[in-house]
């Protein structure tokens, strides 16, 4: 669309990557007397479904009466608003009173001082569950009363049975900050019954470390890196866990993916030093809870949900049909703060948190940015300075979704996420029962513009919560460190028997009196650089000499290559040298605040199979589940302008391509081939090959809610004209998204196919609503739409297709 704002000359011109032809072409329409005026403009914008009618939008209120800032944004003009509708929390239902329950006089007492007269039933559940000895998961939302839930009943059992002295119960946290949040309140509870809550993780002070060793509490709070750590090196803190008889992991829906493969194992590590552990999870709404976590523990487990608390939210999802993603969010938060609502605006990306940082900075709007990769004090004060009011507004990554109380929160701003997280975000808004505001503000991409025209199946598409402990470079990692922290019993792990030969033949392990234990000196270098929240070395990031951050491999390739943009706490600095793969450091430069852009890697993978795990046939089309070798090549990069979302630029080669290979776990299919198109071309062979890589876009990023909001895990390559798409984990090794694909191949192939038959766009190649990927290595060339409607047409009526060997020369698009 194009405005004059001097004169309110508009018009409404059909895409085109290039936007110098898109002013030529409204020139033409101009100098021919072609332009629209404001009512046949009006009557364009709705019959092309770029903005509701008055009418619709009156309907979609009915009854309602909302609050005149979200009236303002339904009635604007500016974007399409999908869906309106007031989310109301359920009344929660209620149980028993505090003193029927059998518990200890000291926790009534606490509790009647918190003005807590019953529990809610959910409470009530968990509480009588967890008493009789059940393995026990809670499901609620944000602020519904989680932690009374499991910390009451931890409490009342270790008050019966405690032996001063001796550690009984482990309370795990995701992060050292959450830890420190939530500690004040169990201490609290367990002081109630006389007994003693400590936290013992990377930042406590070597006295404290001392005092908690020499007299251990009833209760530690701590996160699974520490427990990991001290039990591989035998610490006294390890020897001291070997009492513990309760383990309660709260935000357990954070352990997904690798991290969660890796806890998998942790877990099953403190099983094998202490004599018999009860588990408890807490964790946000999950689809599949029961059987994540059960998998999560490798125990059987009782699932037990409840509601939240009273409250009314304004909801409004919104396409922005005629600006970006990030001038809708920006405008969105502008309205609610001039307002003087606090507000905080949730990116699915770190780059996505800085650019909507710095340019609602533009706008004079106080806001921070919180994301992990910055320093730990920076995003306390962040947190801190919220909760008191002293900052609006907060930039944020999923960091903040875990509990920590950040105070008041009036609105929720939210980039596309599976339903059940933007409710966990939606419960902080309108936190102590006042109305709230939450806007799901869909962006210029395939998924955002499916939930456009179907806003109920974005209700539908709960999120699914997926481990791999089958992740080959995870089990052996384990192994070894099972060995490090009590040796392994000749007979013992049958399960991991192979995984144990290898490390014998490699010299690894040793046999000694019938028991297996670690070669220290060949695993001294494995053990000390292996972290358990990613796979991979890390490149350390430099700023005037000292260490500002750091950034796991591959992804580091694509971020840190010379002369990349890197942004860190809203400020962007630029890569003056990259060291890799010798010392595998990068150094930052200061460039001047009004640099117009930023950069994005165009790369180059090609794919191997190695080994056939499973096999079946979506609809017509042939599936493999495999073990992918992948080598990748970074061979230069595009500029790109700030504030355009254009995901294309102006290229710029690497003198020397970096390279990096490695081990994953992937799907591969064979498209069928798109015959009439190629049949009414010229370029035949270009028409085929950039059907297929836009119909590999489309599968991943139109699938990324069918498979629970997995596609930012997830690579693709189309190779040339074979026909074969790879889509494969991200992490080395494998972890689990690509499984979730292959689970669910049908409804993905489904959903492409509505992406692109409903994108209005008239682009050869598509455009960001369709094919374009802003992943793409490519620089979203080699896309062709119709080509790509026609295989999934095809696809979804149930053409058989087979899996094929790749052939040297295809050339690989990713």
């Amino acid at each position: 669309m194009i405005t004059c704002s001097e004169c309110g000359l508009q018009d409404i011109v059909d895409y085109a990557k290039n936007i110098d032809e898109v002013y030529l072409e409204f020139l033409a329409r101009f100098d021919q007397g072609q332009t629209p005026d404001k009512k046949e403009l009006n009557s364009q914008l709705k019959e092309e479904g770029i903005v509701r009618d008055k009418k619709e939008i009156e309907e979609m209120i009915g009854d309602n009466s909302p609050d005149p800032i979200t009236k303002d944004i339904l009635f604007s003009k500016k974007d399409y608003i999908s869906l309106y509708k007031i989310i109301k929390a359920p009344e929660p239902e209620f149980g028993l009173s505090i003193d029927e329950m059998g518990l200890d006089d000291g926790i009534i007492q606490y509790l009647s001082k918190k003005n807590i007269a019953k529990f809610y039933k959910f409470q009530e559940d968990s509480i009588l569950d967890i008493i009789s000895g059940s393995n026990v998961i809670i499901t609620a939302p944000t602020a519904s009363g989680k932690t009374e839930a499991f910390a009451i009943p931890i409490i009342q059992k270790i008050s019966k049975d405690s032996k001063s002295g001796t550690i009984l119960a482990v309370f795990v946290y995701p992060t050292k900050a959450l830890s420190r949040d939530q500690l004040p309140k169990i201490q609290e509870i367990a002081k109630s019954a006389g007994l003693s809550a400590a936290v013992f993780d990377g930042d406590t002070k070597q006295k404290e470390r001392s005092e908690i060793l020499d007299n251990p509490p009833h209760i530690v709070v701590t996160n699974f890196d520490v427990i990991h750590h001290h039990l591989m090196y035998r610490t006294r803190f390890a020897s001291a866990l070997s009492t513990v008889q309760y383990l309660i992991v709260d935000e357990a829906h954070v352990y997904s993916g690798i991290f969660g493969s890796n806890v998998h194992y942790i877990i099953k590590r403190l099983k094998r030093i202490c004599k018999k552990i009860q588990f408890v999870a807490a964790s946000a709404t999950l689809d599949n809870a029961k059987e994540f976590c059960e998998q999560l523990f490798g125990e059987k487990m009782q699932l037990i949900s409840g509601t939240g608390k009273k409250g009314e939210t304004d909801f409004v999802m919104i396409f922005p049909s005629l600006r970006s993603q990030r001038a809708l969010t920006i405008d969105l938060l502008e309205k609610l703060v001039t307002k003087k609502h606090k507000t905080m605006v949730f990116s699915n990306s770190h780059l996505n948190s800085e650019l909507v940082a710095m340019q609602a900075k533009k706008k004079k709007i106080d806001i921070r940015v919180h994301r992990a990769g910055l320093m730990a004090n920076y995003r306390n004060f962040v947190e801190k300075s919220f909760k008191e009011d002293r900052i609006m507004s907060i930039s944020c990554t999923p960091t903040l979704e875990l509990g920590i109380d950040v105070g008041n929160v009036d609105g929720v701003i939210s980039s596309t996420i599976p339903v059940n997280r933007l409710m966990q975000r939606i419960g902080r808004a309108a936190r102590k029962g006042q109305n709230g505001f939450a806007f799901l503000a869909l962006g210029n991409d395939p998924i955002s513009q499916y939930y456009k025209n179907h806003p109920d199946n974005y209700f539908e598409d709960v999120e699914k919560t997926y481990i791999d402990p089958k992740n080959p470079y995870v089990e052996e990692f384990h192994v070894l460190a099972m060995a490090c922290d009590k040796p392994i019993v000749k007979h013992e792990l049958s399960e991991h028997s192979e995984v144990i030969q290898r490390h014998i033949d490699q010299g690894r392990l040793i046999l000694q009196e019938n028991r297996y234990v670690p070669n220290y000196d060949s695993i001294k270098e494995t053990i000390n650089e292996y972290s358990i929240r990613g796979i991979g070395k890390s490149i350390d990031i430099f700023y005037n000499d000292k260490k500002i951050g750091e950034r796991v491999l591959p992804m580091a390739l694509e971020e840190l290559h010379e002369s990349a943009i890197y942004f860190l706490a809203g400020t962007r600095y630029k890569v003056k040298e990259f060291d890799y793969p010798q010392k595998q450091y990068a150094k930052l430069v200061s460039i001047p605040r009004d640099y117009p852009y930023y950069t994005k890697a165009l790369t180059e993978e090609w794919p191997t199979i190695e080994t056939v795990y499973e096999k079946r046939r979506a609809f017509g089309i042939e599936v493999f589940f495999c073990k992918l070798h992948i080598q990748k090549q970074v061979y230069g990069y595009v500029n790109i302008e700030l504030g355009q979302e254009v995901t294309q630029g102006q290229k710029v080669l690497l003198d020397k391509p970096l390279e990096y290979d490695f081990i994953t776990k992937g799907i591969v299919i064979h498209v069928p081939k798109p015959i009439s198109q190629m049949e009414s071309s010229e370029n035949a062979e270009y028409v085929e090959a950039s059907g297929y890589h836009a119909t590999e876009h489309i599968i991943i990023e139109g699938s990324n809610m069918v498979t629970g909001g997995v596609s930012q895990d997830l690579g693709g390559i189309s190779l040339g004209t074979s026909g074969l798409i790879f889509i494969y984990d991200g992490a080395i090794g494998g972890n689990g998204a690509s499984k979730a694909l292959y689970d669910r191949l049908e409804k993905a192939f489904e959903r492409s196919l509505s992406i692109v038959k409903e994108c209005p766009c008239n682009n050869e190649s598509g455009c960001p609503r369709c094919t374009f990927s802003y992943r793409c290595g490519n620089n979203n060339e080699f896309l062709h739409k119709k080509a790509s409607q026609e295989i999934l047409q095809k696809i979804n009526d149930g053409e058989i297709t087979d899996v094929t060997e790749p052939t040297e020369g295809d050339k690989p698009l990713v």
